[in-house]
């Protein structure tokens, strides 16, 4: 379905470009960094499900309305750095609350866990470069003369969302495992949440300020 030489050439382009550092591997670390290991991960997951939506967007056609509407585009980039203000309002609320004494941190498990996916989940769909990104991306490594564009597209997309889980569940995972370490005292517990909402009010910052 795909031609052999484009995908290990996409291979290679998409392991690079997720082992390049960017506003979803350093959203991981602050989760991770905040939550611990299974945080880092379940925000990961959330990502990835992101980029999923994402990818099956641009197979069907509808990524185009962001490049025929700019004004879609400043919408949903002005919204996505709104909500990673209130992520990073919600991290500097919690500084002084250590793992296990804060309802965000989900040191039990189950509700910080599901959050940290649906925010990885949200950042990652209002952020409106990684839609242009599928647009622009994926189509160069078609080769409409084998036929089935759409299969093609779909192939690569889902390849891209793998790698990319692959690459930030180990981002995850490290960040989770420093956290564990380091959170031996109150002093620590708030330097990790100053951490996270810093790293989450520059991501909205980088998102507005950033070229088109």
């Amino acid at each position: 379905m795909v031609d052999a030489s484009l995908y290990a050439a996409f291979l290679a382009a998409a392991l690079a470009l997720c082992l390049t550092p960017g506003p979803d591997m350093m959203f991981i670390v602050a989760m991770g960094g905040k939550g611990g290991q299974a945080t880092g991960v379940m925000a990961a997951l959330g990502v990835a499900f992101g980029a999923l939506v994402h990818g099956v967007a641009a197979i069907l056609g509808l990524s185009a309305l962001f490049t025929a509407l700019p004004v879609l585009y400043h919408a949903l980039r002005w919204a996505g750095a709104a909500y990673l203000l209130f992520l990073a309002w919600k991290a500097f609320r919690e500084r002084g609350n250590p793992v296990g004494e804060s309802g965000t941190a989900g040191a039990g498990g189950g509700p910080g866990r599901r959050r940290a996916f649906w925010q990885g989940t949200v950042t990652n769909l209002l952020n409106p470069k990684v839609i242009l990104f599928n647009v622009a991306f994926l189509p160069q490594f078609v080769n409409p003369g084998l036929g089935h564009v759409g299969g093609q597209l779909a192939v690569l997309a889902l390849t891209l969302v793998l790698v990319g889980l692959a690459v930030d569940a180990v981002i995850g995972l490290l960040s989770g495992r420093l956290s564990l370490l380091l959170r031996r005292s109150r002093r620590v517990a708030r330097g990790l949440n100053l951490f996270s909402g810093t790293v989450f009010a520059g991501l909205a910052v980088r998102l507005v300020a950033a070229p088109d």
